[in-house]
């Protein structure tokens, strides 16, 4: 494949000729002149179609390719300092916020070098993980795992995550007690249905899930699979759990005035 910036070079190059060209004919202004003008720029995108298509995939695939390098897994800093500081490593690289056991909270606040700070915490287990709009995928949650102390994970708006993603999370229902998932766009009914094995959850926000069909039927499903839990969903999905009787009167009927 042709490296994309001299593609970009050639096609402005390209471009910018035939445009000269159609520029010039805005003197002609005869019917005749009106077509071949709409043919020499339809020609031209038609030309280019199939590069302009061949430069899309590569940036997507130049994208996932990214993603797949931020998830990698941190080995040397694994077999160097443990599960602890691998994982805040991971999730201070990704832009989010980790709390160590008894202490306050660590971002990344614009410093890349931050091993240094987080190293003498070593053996001290992570106890809450803010991963709030990180590209965290399935390959990346290799990296949260082990913490088997882990009592609070956000994984809101995280735009990677996936029903997949959710079925590795049963390795943390020893110790998790709030999840948040709110504003996950690839999460469904089918990745909720997994976490039935969180039975140590004690509040869990599955709010703004756009590939989640039936909202309030499914938080009611899901408080059912989890009865200790406190679930957080859609408002108007509260009006489906009250009782006949205190349903709010029918308006629209005539039996209701």
């Amino acid at each position: 494949m042709a490296a994309p910036r001299a593609f970009l070079h050639l096609g402005a190059r390209e471009w910018n000729g035939r445009a000269r060209l159609i520029h010039s004919m805005n003197d002609l202004v005869t019917p005749d002149s009106s077509r071949e003008k709409k043919r020499t720029l339809l020609q031209f995108l038609s030309d280019h179609f199939q590069d302009i298509q061949t430069l899309r995939e590569y940036l997507l695939q130049k994208q996932i390719s990214k993603v797949n390098w931020e998830n990698r897994p941190f080995t040397n800093i694994q077999k160097k300092y443990g599960p602890y500081v691998t994982a805040a490593f991971f999730i201070l690289k990704q832009g989010g916020a980790v709390k160590f056991q008894d202490e306050e909270w660590i971002r990344r606040n614009n410093r890349s070098h931050f091993l240094a700070e987080i190293q003498k915490f070593q053996h001290v287990p992570v106890e809450a993980v803010d991963a709030s709009g990180c590209a965290i995928n399935y390959q990346g949650l290799s990296n949260l795992l082990p913490l088997k102390e882990l009592r609070s994970l956000s994984l809101q708006r995280c735009p990677n995550l996936d029903d997949w993603c959710l079925s590795r999370l049963y390795l943390l229902a020893g110790s998790l007690q709030e999840l948040s998932l709110a504003g996950c766009p690839r999460i469904s009914e089918r990745g909720l249905a997994c976490l039935h094995h969180l039975q140590n959850l004690r509040k869990l926000d599955i709010s703004d899930l756009p590939a989640v069909s039936h909202p309030g039927l499914t938080q009611i499903l899901v408080e059912e699979m989890l009865p200790h839990c406190e679930v957080l969903g859609a408002d108007w999905a509260q009006s489906l759990k009250l009782e006949p009787d205190k349903q709010p009167p029918d308006t629209s009927s005539p039996l209701s005035s």
